[in-house]
C-alpha cells in the first residue's frame, strides 16, 4: 500500500467520522422532538480494484419499528373514537339529571306526582292547582330541553364531521406532496429523512381521524389504506366527500337521505364506525349523530308516548270526548303513533288548564271536557290522575322490555340505560388510553438513547483521532522523504 492510498483511505475515513458525529448531534438534539425517528449511519468497505479503499458512507437511515407505529396509530385512533363517545353520553346523563336533583327528569316526575296529591287533599285550593300545573309545564319544558340537547349535538357532530374531513383531504394532498418531494430529493442525491419525519407527523394526524395503515412502496414512497379497505393514498390521494346540513330535526336520518353519508372521489361509501373510514374520531362523529343521539331520543319519545297516553286512557277523565287532547298534548293535539318521532320536544300540558294562556285550573278537578266547575270539594278526577301516573304499564314503544311500570319508574329505567352506556364508553376509553399510552412509551424506547448516542460519540471521536494520526504520520514520512 502506497503513502497516497493511505492517505486516501485515512481522508475516507475523517469524512466517515464527521458525517457520524453530525448524525450524532441530530439525534440528541431532536431527543424529544415529536415524530423524530432515531437516525443510523450506514457505512461499507470501498474498493477499487479489489483492493480496499477506505470507507464508503451508504446513507442515513431512520431507524423506525414499523410495526409498533402502526399498532400506535391505530391506538390513537380508539382513544379519539372512545372520547367522542364518552363526552356525549356524560353530557346526555347529566341533562336527564341524577335522581333526586333538582330540574332531573326524574326529580320532575316526583314533583308531579307530589304535587297532584297536595292538590287531591284541597282540591279547592287555586294555589295548589296552579302548583300541578306549574310541575306539568315543567316536565314538559323538560322534554323539549331534552329533545333541544339532542338534536343540537346531532348538528354539532356534523358540523365536526365536514370540519373533520375537510382537515382529512388537506392532509392527503400535503402527504402526497411530501412523498413527492421525497422522492426528488433521493433522486438529487439529498438527504430525505426529515421530509419523512414530516410525513409520519402528517400521517399520525390523519389517523387520529381515520385509522389507516402505511404501505411503503419503491423509493421511500408511501401509500395508505383504511382498517376498513379504502385506498386514501396510492399514487393521488383520495378526496372525501360529505355536505353537512344547517337544521337537524328528530325524524331526520342518514336512511331516508335526509342527512349525508360519505363519498369517496365521489362515490358513496359505507358510513359510521362500522364503515370503511370508521374506527376513529370521524366514525365516532357519526355515531354521535345517527346512533347514540337518535337512540336516546327515541327512548324519550317513547317516555313522553306513555305519559301522554297515560291520561288519555278511558275512565281517566270521563268527560273527554273521543279525539279530545288529554291533560299533555301532541303540541295541542292529540297523540298520533304515526308521528312519534321527535314528540318529546312538542310535547305540551293542555292549554285549557292553564291559566296563562287562557285556560282554567278547575279543568284539572273537574275534567278537561268539563263545560262549567263542578263542586270545589271533589277530588275524584285529580285521584284518578295521581293513580294513572303510578299504574304500571307496559310502554307501546321503545326498547323498554320486562314487566310494567309506573311513569317515574319509567324515567329511571332511561337513565339507567344512558349511564349505563356511559360507563361502558368510559370503560373503552380508560382502556383504549391505557393501550395508547403503553404504545407511546414503547415507540419512545426505540428512540433517541441520549447516553447511547455519547458513547457512540466517543466512539467516533476516537475513530477521527485515530485517522487524523495516520494522516499526521503519512505527513511526517514525506516530509522525510522530501528531505532526503
Amino acid at each position: 500500500m502506497g503513502l497516497t492510498t493511505t492517505l486516501a483511505n485515512a481522508l475516507t475515513g475523517l469524512n466517515a467520522a464527521s458525517r457520524g458525529a453530525d448524525v450524532v448531534s441530530q439525534n440528541i438534539s431532536n431527543a424529544r422532538t415529536p415524530g423524530y425517528a432515531r437516525r443510523e449511519l450506514n457505512l461499507s468497505a470501498l474498493s477499487l480494484g479489489g483492493q480496499g479503499a477506505g470507507v464508503w458512507i451508504d446513507g442515513v437511515t431512520r431507524a423506525l419499528n414499523q410495526s409498533l407505529l402502526t399498532d400506535r396509530r391505530l391506538a390513537d385512533a380508539d382513544v379519539a373514537a372512545a372520547g367522542t363517545r364518552t363526552a356525549f353520553l356524560t353530557a346526555a346523563e347529566q341533562a336527564l339529571g341524577q335522581p333526586g336533583d333538582a330540574g332531573s327528569l326524574g326529580g320532575l316526575y316526583a314533583d308531579f306526582d307530589a304535587a297532584i296529591v297536595q292538590a287531591a287533599s284541597r282540591p279547592d285550593s287555586q294555589a295548589r292547582l296552579q302548583a300541578v300545573v306549574g310541575a306539568a309545564n315543567d316536565l314538559a319544558a323538560k322534554f323539549n330541553g331534552l329533545t333541544d340537547m339532542l338534536q343540537q349535538a346531532r348538528m354539532d357532530a356534523d358540523d365536526a364531521i365536514a370540519t373533520e374531513v375537510d382537515a382529512l383531504n388537506k392532509l392527503l394532498i400535503q402527504t402526497d406532496a411530501l412523498n413527492a418531494d421525497i422522492l426528488s430529493a433521493r433522486a438529487s442525491g439529498r438527504d430525505a429523512t426529515a421530509l419523512m419525519d414530516q410525513r409520519q407527523g402528517l400521517v399520525d394526524r390523519i389517523s387520529r381521524i381515520v385509522p389507516v395503515r402505511e404501505v411503503a412502496r419503491d423509493h421511500d414512497q408511501i401509500a395508505l389504506y383504511t382498517t376498513g379497505g379504502a385506498i386514501l393514498l396510492e399514487g393521488n390521494p383520495a378526496t372525501v366527500g360529505f355536505s353537512p346540513v344547517g337544521v337537524i330535526t328528530a325524524d331526520m336520518t342518514l336512511a331516508s337521505g335526509a342527512l349525508s353519508g360519505l363519498t369517496i372521489n365521489g362515490q358513496p361509501v359505507p358510513s359510521g364506525p362500522a364503515g370503511v373510514l370508521g374506527g376513529g374520531s370521524l366514525g365516532a362523529e357519526f355515531s354521535v349523530r345517527d346512533e347514540l343521539a337518535p337512540e336516546i331520543q327515541m327512548q324519550i319519545d317513547a317516555l313522553a308516548r306513555d305519559l301522554m297516553e297515560r291520561f288519555e286512557a278511558p275512565g281517566v277523565d270521563p268527560t273527554l270526548a273521543p279525539g279530545q287532547p288529554a291533560l299533555f298534548t301532541d303540541a295541542g293535539q292529540p297523540f298520533d303513533p304515526l308521528i312519534e318521532e321527535g314528540l318529546a320536544g312538542r310535547i305540551r300540558l293542555n292549554a285549557l288548564v292553564d291559566p296563562v294562556r287562557g285556560g282554567s285550573l278547575w279543568h284539572l278537578r273537574d275534567g278537561l271536557g268539563a263545560t262549567a266547575p263542578g263542586q270545589v270539594g271533589d277530588a275524584a278526577l285529580l285521584n284518578s290522575l295521581r293513580d294513572a301516573l303510578a299504574a304500571r304499564r307496559s310502554p307501546a314503544s321503545g326498547p323498554f322490555i320486562g314487566a310494567g311500570r309506573s311513569a317515574s319508574g319509567l324515567a329511571a329505567n332511561v337513565l339507567s340505560q344512558v349511564a349505563g352506556n356511559r360507563q361502558t364508553a368510559e370503560s373503552r376509553e380508560a382502556y383504549t388510553t391505557a393501550r395508547q399510552t403503553s404504545l407511546t412509551d414503547l415507540q419512545l424506547r426505540d428512540g433517541v438513547d441520549t447516553d447511547a448516542e455519547l458513547q457512540n460519540l466517543l466512539l467516533i471521536e476516537q475513530a477521527f483521532s485515530a485517522n487524523a494520526r495516520v494522516i499526521q504520520t503519512v505527513d511526517d514520512l514525506i516530509n522525510k522523504l522530501i528531505g532526503l
